[in-house]
């Protein structure tokens, strides 16, 4: 570990400031960086002090101005670089991301994969930031409209995606205009030091202004000065509901823009006709896939009545054969808990269960022994419950998997609605009038319902958010790009009169 985390300018004390050519040490406190794969301590960041952020805000003001006035397409350049950037250190960044927040070598290196086809998409963006012509209803008269950068962009990014979350904003702020201040996780600090020091090289060779790419390192306080700062006209948060409530409510206040991408409670309709030897593996990797850590998990199985039994026994043994351990084994399936906070709620989920009337199929088990040596480890379980628990209807960050019955489609539809978050959500099933009911305005209300797929693994090439208490967001692909950019109707009279609209008649 500790070559690659040369090789990625990581030392053992770390400036968590930084403008994109310049770093420094916050003021503020300390944050050591612990794996929860070992328990090790990685490095350390110094936070940053209200002092530091706001130097951080000004020359991110004095980027803008130099960074809006560049060719659209010359700021997709600049992005393309950073993606080959990212290509040459893909293996080393994605081992950090394993090893700084537990998921697997696979899905890190995944993680890195997505940032750079982040970067092939916006690209393309950066010569397609159209707008639209309208015909007047006055003579001579020309309409069109167009869209402008808005300025500094605020990214709050969770720790179960360090890295990839952060490009799918910045990528596409860049080459919409805008300059990027990132409020890391500070779970996995290091992670994001070492993506500003990648792209510092790409930065500075292009002379790309001070102040374009900014990471402030820190806890609530950073997001909350984010959330709060007129000068910062949109603030992108990815976390829970009740985080992203709070900036919301906060951005709204001053009436700037909030991007919202928050928590999941995401289920999987299991239908009679469901081709099962593609139904398992998808629900067992949306299930255990980053220790049921991303906001995409499958929390619930909605599972038809006539084939609940063989469902669940497939599953158990589908759980059984699970390798749980050190995720930079590519062996294993699943790797650790985040910290020991995770563990703690996923126990407390386990007993609301039980307290529930909810029965246990996999039971609940914190690992010991060698190999989990952090504490961070669990076991997947899986139990049975109705959807109206309490405990089922919030979103618990661990590997805790849901059975619920049901009879028929239209239930299960009602089922699969009846929680008030709405992100990811699917069915698996061979009858196309179910699959287009599911996909239908009587169907699923959440932003994504995937058929035959599993609720994880969403391509960048589609706009990603939920609804309800998943935030309303839009992120990564699509025309989600607007979310960035303002909107402006331009009319040019270009006759030697001047006619009013609607007909208004106003002569002097």
């Amino acid at each position: 570990m500790k070559e690659i985390l040369d090789k990625l300018g990581i030392k053992s004390e770390n400036a968590g400031i930084s403008t994109g050519q310049q770093s420094w040490e916050g003021g503020g406190g300390l944050i050591e960086s612990y794996s929860p794969v070992d328990g090790q301590l990685i490095a350390s960041v110094r936070e940053a002090s209200r002092e530091d952020y706001d130097r951080v805000i000004e020359q991110a003001l004095v980027a803008f101005r130099e960074w809006r006035v560049l060719p659209a397409p010359k700021r997709g350049e600049v992005v393309r670089q950073i993606g080959d950037q990212l290509r040459a250190y893909k293996r080393e960044l994605g081992t950090l991301v394993s090893y700084e927040m537990g998921k697997s070598l696979q899905e890190g290196m995944g993680e890195v994969q997505e940032m750079i086809d982040i970067c092939d998409f916006a690209v393309g963006l950066s010569r397609q930031l159209y707008g639209l012509t309208m015909h007047s209803e006055r003579p001579l008269h020309r309409m069109y409209e167009q869209w402008h950068p808005l300025g500094v962009v605020g990214i709050i990014s969770a720790f179960n995606f360090p890295v990839a979350v952060w490009s799918w904003n910045s990528m596409l702020a860049w080459v919409c205009g805008d300059v990027c201040v990132w409020k890391a996780s500070e779970k996995a600090p290091l992670s994001s030091i070492a993506c500003q020091n990648i792209i510092r090289e790409v930065l500075v060779r292009n002379g790309v202004p001070e102040g374009v790419s900014c990471l402030v390192t820190g806890g609530r306080d950073v997001g909350v000065w984010l959330s709060e700062d007129t000068r910062v006209p949109l603030v992108s948060a990815t976390g829970s509901t009740r985080m992203g409530k709070a900036v919301g409510e906060a951005v709204g206040r001053r009436l700037g823009r909030s991007l919202l991408e928050l928590g999941g409670n995401n289920a999987i309709i299991v239908a009679p006709s469901a081709d099962l030897n593609i139904a398992i593996p998808g629900i067992v990797f949306g299930a255990v896939g980053t220790a049921g850590q991303r906001c995409t998990s499958t929390r619930r199985l909605i599972i038809h009545e006539s084939i609940y039994e063989e469902v669940k026994q497939r599953l158990a043994k589908a759980y059984s054969q699970l390798r749980i351990g050190n995720p930079l084994d590519e062996t294993n399936h699943v790797g650790p808990l985040i910290d020991q906070d995770a563990v703690e709620a996923y126990l407390a989920a386990a007993e609301e269960v039980r307290k529930a009337g909810g029965t246990f199929v996999v039971e609940p088990k914190v690992l010991e022994g060698p190999g989990y040596e952090s504490g961070c480890y669990v076991a997947p379980c899986i139990a049975e419950v109705e959807n109206h628990y309490s405990i089922v209807q919030h979103e618990t960050f661990a590997p805790i998997l849901y059975l619920i019955r049901y009879s028929t489609i239209e239930e299960a539809i009602e089922l699969q609605n009846g929680v008030p978050q709405g992100l990811s959500s699917a069915i698996f099933t061979l009858s196309m009038r179910e699959s287009e009911l599911f996909l239908s305005h009587a169907g699923s209300d959440c932003g994504i319902a995937n058929v035959n797929i599993g609720t994880s693994g969403a391509e960048i090439g589609g706009a990603f958010g939920g609804e309800k208490d998943s935030g309303g967001g839009r992120e990564s692909g699509s025309d989600a790009w607007r979310a960035y950019m303002r909107r402006q109707t331009n009319t040019i009279n270009y006759g030697n009169a001047l006619p009013l609209a609607q007909g208004i008649k106003f002569d002097l």
